[in-house]
């Protein structure tokens, strides 16, 4: 069974005490692939460290909407050379997040056209961060001409999906679709083709059922799968499958 966590933090110091055991045990349960997502210029550098080190895990850069009060000149210069590194395979994650408002909105709107740009001008495909900002992340990326991406975590209703594929993005489904108030996310994954779906853990948060309110890893995105194929009535080949190939589409990894 072959999986891809398309969306983890493996920088985080929540992973300092085992984190050779953590990527063990999740090419253990079948995920082949991770991507560690970069989201401060510090982060992104450790991301692709880590990348460098393990065979199984690729990288992100960017900066998420919670830093973006701390972007200065010299930001866009270094994230454009850290683009070049090997194993860089996507922009972000970057977007909106008006929930805990960490960065001043306006900051947050400017920095996130600033880096729609940016990736397009880097050829690299985009992971999008939306929280409480479906309608102006929406309208941002209208007249956005880039390399596709996903929405990771994806939030939204029916609508917003089938609008997000419309516009050539896929979905990520998290591990809070086997939670049993997730009624929303559930009609999502069942309604939206599996060729628009991508799966992530975003550990360490978000751990599914079983595992709920413990720290996330990636082996436990085999949860995830499990309830998405039972969801769309499908093996856990199929999801398993499909949803590695769409990764690999978007982020250009090796077939």
């Amino acid at each position: 069974m072959m999986f891809i966590d398309s969306h983890t933090h493996l920088t985080m110091e929540e992973f300092n005490q085992d984190r050779d055991k953590v990527i063990r045990r999740a090419k253990e349960a079948g995920v082949d692939l991770m991507i560690t997502i970069g989201t401060t210029l510090d982060d992104s550098r450790e991301a692709i460290s880590l990348a460098g080190q393990y065979e199984a895990v690729y990288a992100t850069i960017g900066i998420h909407p919670h830093d973006v009060k701390d972007i200065d000149d010299l930001t866009y210069d270094s994230l454009k050379e850290l683009a070049k590194m090997d194993k860089v395979v996507a922009y972000g994650e970057i977007g909106l997040d008006f929930f805990r408002n960490l960065s001043p909105k306006e900051a947050q709107i400017r920095s996130f056209g600033e880096q729609l740009e940016l990736a397009n001008e880097l050829r690299l495909p985009i992971i999008i961060h939306d929280r409480h900002a479906h309608r102006e992340i929406l309208e941002m990326l209208k007249g956005w001409r880039g390399n596709g991406g996903v929405f990771h975590c994806f939030s939204g209703d029916y609508d917003m999906a089938k609008r997000c594929l419309d516009m050539g993005f896929y979905i990520s489904i998290p591990g809070t679709v086997t939670f049993e108030n997730s009624a929303r996310l559930q009609e999502v994954t069942r309604l939206i083709p599996l060729d628009g779906l991508l799966l992530e853990t975003d550990a360490p948060y978000l751990s599914p059922h079983p595992h709920r309110g413990k720290r996330n890893e990636s082996a436990y995105i085999v949860h995830t799968a499990e309830r998405v194929a039972e969801i769309k009535g499908l093996s856990l080949k199929e999801v398993g499958s499909m949803t590695s190939q769409n990764a690999k589409v978007l982020f250009n990894l090796p077939q």
